[in-house]
């Protein structure tokens, strides 16, 4: 397969996983495109899913500066609810649809090489490390094993657990690892699936949405508190898509299907990201 060639990656996850009907919504819009031509990888993550599983487990989260804290037992949990409750269930819905479904996660063909991430934080104006535990960073993504899937008419479902050089397996943010394959892919359009119309200069007023964008221009809006919260690590993940090898990033809200097939039917839909 030439590399990005009519290949899109959607990074499907959060309050869009929780609703089945919204669900089949978005994958049946998804698919739509890999019958016009499309090469499609889905990578998604399932925060809402391990939170319940943890608490199923009696595992109580943890969470430093938004992120979840990993114990080697809570890891068990979250690969259980990632691999097994989302990825399972992606598949099966897919399948259903009649495409070939292939749920993997960067462990499998070493497609992703991970390290220990340890996080950085501010303290009395000093900068501190914390650990953790089991939350990693993509160190290397190695794209032969989706390529050889998508020669063959498959469809890559990717989920964000990898391992690392000595087989410790890491919990890895969602968006940044969809971005990380993305770029590795060369992706034609890296598309992340989020709660809300795109970038906005004021969160409260969808009338400030940013239609398009330069990836030079993002970081006066990260200085400024335009990008915060959870908008912080998509965006940070259309970045990475960029600057490895992705043609365009592009944010939309995947609470509204139709906006997926409005991309690629002359519509503009929420923020296109370019380099």
């Amino acid at each position: 397969m030439e590399s990005g060639r009519n290949l899109l990656l959607f990074k499907y996850g959060g309050n869009a996983m929780t609703d089945p009907d919204l669900q089949i919504e978005i994958l049946r819009n998804i698919c739509l495109l890999k019958k016009k031509g499309h090469s499609l990888v889905i990578v998604h993550g399932g925060g809402p899913f391990i939170k319940i599983t943890l608490g199923e487990a009696g595992i109580e989260s943890e969470f430093i500066d938004g992120q979840r804290k990993t114990t080697p037992r809570a890891m068990k949990y979250v690969e259980m609810a990632l691999k097994g409750r989302v990825n399972g269930s992606l598949v099966s819905i897919l399948n259903g649809m009649g495409y070939k479904a292939v749920g993997l996660s960067g462990k499998d063909g070493q497609m992703v090489l991970a390290e220990k991430r340890m996080h950085q934080r501010k303290e009395n104006g000093k900068s501190i490390s914390v650990d953790l535990g089991q939350v990693g960073d993509v160190v290397e993504v190695d794209p032969g094993l989706i390529y050889l899937l998508l020669d063959n008419d498959y469809l890559p479902v990717i989920t964000c657990i990898a391992s690392d050089s000595s087989g410790t397996d890491y919990n890895i943010n969602a968006d940044l690892f969809a971005g990380h394959i993305a770029g590795n892919l060369s992706a034609e359009q890296y598309v992340v699936l989020t709660d809300v119309d795109g970038l906005m200069l004021d969160k409260n007023d969808p009338g400030s949405l940013i239609r398009e964008i330069k990836l030079s221009e993002l970081q006066e809006l990260k200085d400024n508190g335009v990008i915060q919260g959870g908008m912080i690590p998509k965006v940070d993940s259309c970045r990475i898509a960029l600057e490895k090898g992705a043609v365009s990033a592009r944010i939309i809200n995947g609470t509204v299907p139709g906006q997926i097939a409005e991309i690629f039917e002359g519509g503009d839909p929420g923020t296109v990201i370019r380099k």
